[in-house]
């Protein structure tokens, strides 16, 4: 019999899931799927490795379900095909981590309601996060569940990168520089020794640009700084997040506009970013494509605010070994790429416009001071690693003995 391990990234209004089976040492993706539009017209799908469609279910308009319905209906549909395939624990992608939790964890009741402490700092994502959680404890209790963090990758910051100029107390009361897409960052720098052992070895700008995004700068491997900061609002031009603004701006917004916390919070997570500079569009493929001055604008403050970063992480570095490229648009847009690396010309950068093109995986020239490259992450595969990891060092831990009990005698 095939062990498998479930991996569930939720959101606000989508659950994405996956399945992986154990064969040997390493993971076969089996399937993945997910609920869309949960509280409109909820849409579920599934398609299998080979990209083929295994299910189709969709909801009218007017039918929401709640995450515990949809977490109930993907469970119900996973009992039916997974067959002899047998379930050994479930992975989740929760964001926040806190101080607190710097690796994967095994979650009970009390670990979820610490977990719940961090809502406050992940507002639209945390909560979302931890409902199938809550849902999977009261109806599998027995069933491993895993929480992987992309907050933990992070957490070799030096306490320099993470504080900001607030009194010092704050440091300590958990005011600083978290980062988040730790687990995609993970994923990137454990695959590099396969492409280029410089990348791997050296220092190394991770560009995870998609919905989100922001970069990581890497020295052999590890984490020394990333853009994201408190929030994942912070750092570079994102979808429909603003990234990096002046504090004051914010003041100003609310004694001078009238704008509540919910406004405001509304404003610079939702109404931001590349939809709301070019007033078009989130989707970079939509901008690209149009002719609207706006979105001409939209793109290139997206490429001035990834210039910008580049040149920091790069003297908190010392130097570049290596460019990385990944995530939606990272991976995806030649384009993108393109005007990044001319960009980044003044640190001996030098794209081959041919591997560029054709998606790499190497997609620098022969005579480039630094290697570049375009590798798609694969946070679910992440996960996955983390859970059977997890599970499998707990059932391997021997059991104690029983206590004996009072001895009588007759």
């Amino acid at each position: 019999m095939s062990d498998a391990i479930l991996v569930f990234n939720a959101g606000s209004s989508s659950i994405k899931f996956s399945v992986f089976v154990a064969d040997d040492d390493t993971l076969r993706l089996f399937l993945d799927g997910q609920i869309e539009e949960l509280f409109s017209a909820p849409v579920f799908t599934v398609t299998g490795a080979d990209g083929r469609r295994l299910a189709h279910t969709a909801w009218p308009q007017g039918h929401p379900l709640a995450h515990r319905e949809a977490v109930c209906f993907v469970m119900d549909y996973l009992t039916q095909q997974l067959g002899s395939v047998r379930l050994i624990g479930v992975g989740h992608r929760v964001v926040h981590g806190g101080l607190q939790f710097a690796h994967p964890v095994r979650v009970d009741a009390a670990i979820a309601a610490q977990l719940a402490q961090y809502v406050p700092l992940a507002p639209l994502h945390q909560p979302h996060n931890l409902a199938p959680i809550h849902d999977l404890l009261e109806r599998w209790p027995d069933l491993p569940q895993v929480a992987c963090f992309d907050t933990a990758f992070h957490r070799t910051n030096a306490d320099l990168e993470q504080m900001f100029g607030l009194p010092q107390p704050m440091f300590a009361q958990g005011l600083r520089r978290y980062g988040f897409h730790g687990l995609s960052y993970e994923y990137i720098a454990g695959v590099l020794p396969r492409f280029s052992a410089r990348a791997a070895a050296g220092r190394t700008l991770v560009l995870h640009l998609g919905n989100g995004a922001s970069i990581c700068a890497l020295r052999g491997g590890c984490s020394v700084a990333t853009t994201m900061g408190f929030t994942a609002v912070d750092g570079l031009l994102m979808g429909t997040r603003s990234g990096s603004l002046d504090p004051g701006l914010v003041l100003h917004l609310m004694e001078q506009h009238g704008m509540d916390v919910r406004a405001v919070q509304q404003l610079l997570y939702s109404e931001s970013g590349l939809l709301g500079v070019s007033g078009l569009s989130s989707d970079m493929r939509t901008l690209l494509a149009s002719d609207a001055p706006r979105a001409r604008l939209a793109v290139d403050l997206f490429c001035y605010r990834i210039r910008r970063e580049i040149g920091a992480l790069a003297a908190v570095l010392g130097g570049l070994d290596a460019i990385v490229f990944t995530a939606g648009i990272g991976a995806n847009s030649p384009v993108i790429r393109a005007r990044v690396l001319q960009d980044a010309a003044w640190l001996g950068v030098d794209c081959d416009a041919e591997a560029n093109a054709a998606g790499g995986p190497v997609i620098s020239s022969a005579t480039s001071l630094v290697d570049v490259l375009s590798i798609p992450t694969d946070e679910e595969q992440m996960i996955a690693r983390h859970t059977r990891a997890l599970v499998r060092a707990v059932c391997s831990q021997p059991k104690e003995p029983a206590a004996a009990g009072p001895q009588t005698t007759t």
